[in-house]
């Protein structure tokens, strides 16, 4: 895996920022597209732009078969049994609402406990926050270990019979924590409880197998993983789906419709109201096309040496502190620090002034930022196309914005 062949196939990466090369460390937060997946959606909206599974005419059936060409590929990417478990939705937020509001509000009662962790991004504790309210149920945290990650003997702690489900992300988007999601479902269906991952930060990086982690619910978004905006996906075990009723209603999921009742579609498509995110599902397909022709195990190990070798440059940082495990082989690609005086913002604004794009605030995860006692962070977050290269650049561009505000204040 070459880092250098593979950033000259994402067409924006070839440009300057306030007269610098382009740096890009916030794929945590989106990815960029390579050509193929652009090219992709290009084709569709000019060669063969129709509604899917409506029409006989043939825009339409290679529309439809184009759509539906993504979702196996996605089955296949993630090891799901059926497309019947591949639903489209907006992208994980909209995945993680949908499990909440219809899986958890047919079977959570007062009194239920829901079990998620301190470092979960928002889009997975607000639904279930909402959720608890509702029924009356009990919200319950696994508490994280000093370095940030998530111990069994707590989650066995945690998790008890009175617990129906438990969600937690499988990559943390400030920590980079890989988290034993695998054991902390079997722990969960030992109690009968439903096991909910959030793959957002995940799949891009990782080989996603649902089948070996034997979760329930798994959620993640196409635009993490050089795919486009606006399209993600909920996978759910058969058993479960079918039992469920969908939070959205129109066209597109009914069977029947008459004066005062009305039937749904058969999975997957009672779950995908209206029109569907067709050049989106489009897109997604060749963006898997991309990551398996590249391999996600090639893209796993180059992400650990670049945070090993990120971790090794940024420690020598006088004043800078790294949040997370230590040991590169516990995280993904992501290395979320602050500097000893000076605010993210801050950082990130001197950073952007040489062409370095990382992400500065809360990263959506207020109760961790709590739990790390700062307010906020800076964060760098490597893929495929990043290199050492670009490590050393955002290096030297801490030491200077170190001596900036030393000299300032």
């Amino acid at each position: 895996m070459n880092p250098y062949e593979i950033r000259k196939l994402f067409p924006i990466l070839d440009q300057e920022v306030n007269g610098q090369p382009l740096v890009y460390l916030d794929s945590a937060a989106t990815s960029q597209k390579p050509a193929a997946v652009i090219e992709a959606i290009e084709q569709y909206y000019r060669g063969y732009n129709s509604n899917v599974h409506r029409g006989v005419h043939t825009l339409g059936t290679k529309a439809t078969d184009a759509y539906e060409g993504a979702r196996e590929k996605v089955r296949k990417f993630i090891n799901a049994y059926s497309t019947e478990e591949i639903i489209f939705t907006r992208g994980t937020t909209t995945s993680l609402n949908t499990v909440a509001r219809s899986y958890g509000g047919a079977n959570v009662k007062e009194g239920d406990e829901i079990v998620i962790s301190y470092m979960e991004h928002h889009s997975n504790i607000i639904p279930w926050q909402q959720l608890a309210k509702e029924k009356g149920a009990v919200l319950k945290y696994i508490p994280l270990q000093a370095d940030g990650t998530i111990s069994l003997d707590d989650a066995r702690a945690t998790i008890t019979d009175a617990t129906k489900i438990v969600s937690i992300m499988q990559v943390s988007n400030v920590l980079g924590v890989i988290n034993p999601v695998k054991e902390i479902a079997k722990i969960a269906h030992e109690h009968n409880a439903v096991m909910v991952v959030d793959g957002a930060q995940s799949t891009p990086h990782l080989k996603v197998d649902v089948r070996e982690l034997d979760c329930d619910f798994f959620a993640f978004s196409g635009h993490k993983m050089v795919g486009p905006t606006g399209i993600g996906v909920l996978y759910g075990k058969k058993e479960l789906l079918e039992k469920m009723e969908p939070i959205e209603f129109g066209g597109e999921m009914i069977d029947f419709v008459g004066l005062y009742e009305s039937t749904w579609k058969e999975l997957p498509w009672k779950f995908e109201g209206g029109t569907p995110i067709i050049a989106g599902a489009i897109g997604m397909g060749a963006a898997i096309d991309f990551l398996e022709e590249i391999g996600l195990d090639n893209i796993e190990r180059h992400e650990h040496k670049l945070a090993a070798y990120a971790m090794e440059k940024m420690s020598a940082v006088e004043g800078l502190t790294i949040y997370g495990p230590k040991d590169a082989e516990k995280r993904a690609g992501v290395v979320t620090f602050n500097i000893n005086d000076v605010h993210p913002h801050d950082v990130a604004t001197v950073l952007d002034a040489d062409g370095i794009a990382v992400r500065a605030g809360h990263h959506c995860a207020q109760p961790l930022m709590k739990w790390l006692d700062v307010s906020s962070t800076a964060r760098a977050s490597f893929y495929l196309y990043n290199t050492e290269e670009d490590i050393d650049k955002l290096v030297s561009g801490l030491v200077k914005t170190k001596e900036y505000f030393s000299n300032v204040f």
